[in-house]
């Protein structure tokens, strides 16, 4: 009987294992979906943000004649300088190469540079007058009249880059502040600001990419369309 009756819980046994082994596909089925359902909303929600900055007319206007001075100074012979703090600063780097190297086609290099790759001058300064100048003193070694001043700062707050925009603002540089939606006090002092429609600094940074991109396309197409359509 013990023999018998241990054989009968086999198949209960079995049984059990394959519905615990189901219960488990199941709750990983269903977190990959919720993890694929989170995936997709954030994918949404990039796109959402990047649906306002399409129908911004007042936007979509600016960036054209932000490109337009950026390429006016660029052709007179002054540079980009750039800064930013995290991600901002990554952002600074990535479109200072974007000008320097190329991004469309081939063609001369573009002066451009970012004012956060320099640990020794960034710790240098931080250290001996404090982090909030270590854009301003490099704009004051850097900067000219006619330069152009990109700030980033996705809260539009931030006191080094608006320490580096009044540096550049008192040396004649051209200002254009790329900000979160509210703009913060980065608005108020300079000459243009570029405010991506989100409060959430991943869809301001994915905002922010995309408008240097464009930046960098139509002044790279305004300096050197001529010379493109010669060598075709």
């Amino acid at each position: 009987m013990r023999q018998a009756g241990h054989r009968s819980l086999v198949p209960d046994l079995n049984r059990g294992l394959h519905l615990l082994e189901a219960d488990r596909w199941g709750e990983a089925v269903k977190k990959s979906n919720d993890v694929e359902a989170r995936i997709r909303g954030l994918i949404e929600a990039s796109i959402a943000a990047k649906q306002q900055l399409l129908q911004n007319r007042w936007l979509v206007s600016t960036v054209a004649e932000v490109s337009a001075l950026i390429a006016n100074s660029l052709k007179g012979g002054g540079k980009i300088l750039a800064f930013g703090n995290g991600g901002s600063a990554a952002d600074a780097q990535h479109i200072a190469a974007e000008f320097v190297g190329r991004f469309a086609f081939d063609r001369p290099a573009l002066p451009a540079m970012a004012l956060s790759v320099n640990t020794s001058c960034v710790t240098a300064i931080g250290n001996d007058y404090g982090f909030d100048l270590v854009f301003s003193r490099q704009v004051e070694a850097f900067g000219r009249k006619g330069d152009v001043a990109i700030g980033i700062s996705t809260s539009g707050n931030s006191t080094n880059v608006l320490c580096g925009m009044l540096a550049s603002r008192k040396l004649g540089l051209h200002t254009l502040a790329l900000t979160g939606c509210s703009g913060g006090k980065l608005k108020d002092v300079v000459d243009y600001c570029l405010c991506a429609p989100s409060s959430e600094t991943p869809r301001i940074q994915e905002c922010h990419i995309l408008l240097g991109h464009i930046i960098c396309q139509l002044v790279e197409q305004s300096i050197f369309q001529d010379q493109r359509s010669a060598s075709n």
